[in-house]
């Protein structure tokens, strides 16, 4: 069992990402702390394995506290959660050590996503013998050049290929200039002959693995319409 200790000012959010990695098999949350000295506390008396730690916190910027944590407590790993676009910010992050990069907002099956991978890498290093480089590939989620692309359990990468195709005619579709065209989880969902609920898992897998990104389209009232647009080449 992989102990997480969930790090976000926002109450509301921190509750639901806990949820979220306790839908998770093989993680549970030892703690959740609002406050970089609560992170601190928390590290310190629950040793947990990993730490979401959002950037934005109230009394300590989140890479401050990336950076403590890599100095006094280097076998915790981080996984940063934020909805800090800044390419320096992301760079820092990056440069801190974390084991991922999530910006909000997201869905579970992306976090799902991130944490099964994280959980594959973690048993690798406690248990797999390092023979060569494919071995340290794998621990690292690199696929040889010319692999198919994987996708999660549940999902088919035959209908992966084709809500890829509706993206992919939907960005094509746009006029010089106008930029890459968008769809909503029903209108793939149409294009494809399957459920919204499908469509959409299969959408958030893509946003999770940097191959489609998500537009809010706003109306008069009610939730943003969340878009996808696809942006790998």
């Amino acid at each position: 069992m992989i102990d997480v200790l969930v790090v976000d000012d926002d109450f509301m959010v921190a509750r639901i990402h806990r949820g979220f990695v306790e839908r998770t098999p093989g993680f549970r949350v030892v703690g959740v702390a609002h406050t970089a000295r609560e992170a601190f506390e928390a590290v310190a008396a629950l040793e947990p394995d990993l730490v979401l730690l959002d950037i934005y916190l109230p009394d300590l910027s989140g890479l401050d506290v990336l950076e403590r944590l890599r100095a006094d407590w280097p076998e915790v790993d981080v996984l940063a959660i934020s909805a800090a676009r800044e390419s320096e910010t992301v760079r820092r992050a990056v440069r801190g050590g974390v084991v991922h990069y999530l910006m909000k907002p997201f869905g579970y099956e992306v976090l799902r996503e991130r944490l099964d991978h994280y959980a594959t890498a973690h048993r690798g290093l406690l248990s797999a013998p390092v023979a060569d480089q494919a071995d340290v590939d794998r621990l690292f989620g690199v696929r040889p050049a010319g692999a198919p692309a994987q996708v999660p359990k549940g999902l088919s990468p035959e209908t992966a290929r084709l809500v890829e195709a509706a993206l992919r005619e939907a960005a094509a579709s746009a006029p010089p200039g106008e930029g890459r065209r968008s769809r909503s989880a029903a209108e793939c969902a149409a294009a494809v002959g399957i459920s919204r609920v499908s469509a959409r898992r299969y959408l958030e897998h893509f946003v999770g693995t940097g191959a489609a990104e998500v537009r809010l389209r706003y109306g008069s009232a009610g939730r943003p319409e969340r878009r996808y647009v696809w942006v790998r080449p």
